[in-house]
């Protein structure tokens, strides 16, 4: 149910409320990927990026292969400026995904790698 709700409230941009489910939830329950990916989801639209990157580090290292947290770390660490870092996360989810956005933003964050390079 917190899943659903917490789901509902970020699809509208509802993060604080979304984060007042999820975190007795997750007390209950500190090992649910999908809580902690809503989480994460609630972190990044509160643009709280070391939270959100803290979550999502969890999250790929307990699942590499879910493109979702590799994408969304690529995009906490773009966020962050970080670019080199964001680059490999971006580059997974892109391979694994074969989503116009993941592909679009490795294509951003090399642009952007390129042009600090001149």
């Amino acid at each position: 149910m917190a899943f659903r709700t917490a789901h509902d409230l970020l699809s509208r941009r509802f993060p604080v409320e979304a984060l007042e489910i999820l975190e007795p939830a997750l007390a209950d329950d500190p090992d649910n990927f999908g809580l902690r990916s809503m989480r994460a989801w609630a972190y990044m639209l509160r643009a709280q990026l070391a939270k959100a990157e803290a979550e999502l580090r969890w999250l790929v290292e307990r699942d590499p292969s879910d493109a979702w947290s590799q994408h969304s770390l690529g995009r906490v660490l773009e966020r962050q400026d970080r670019l080199e870092d964001a680059l490999g996360p971006l580059r997974l989810a892109a391979v694994m995904s074969d989503d116009y956005d993941h592909h679009a933003a490795v294509y951003r964050v090399r642009n952007r790698l390129a042009q600090r390079e001149e």
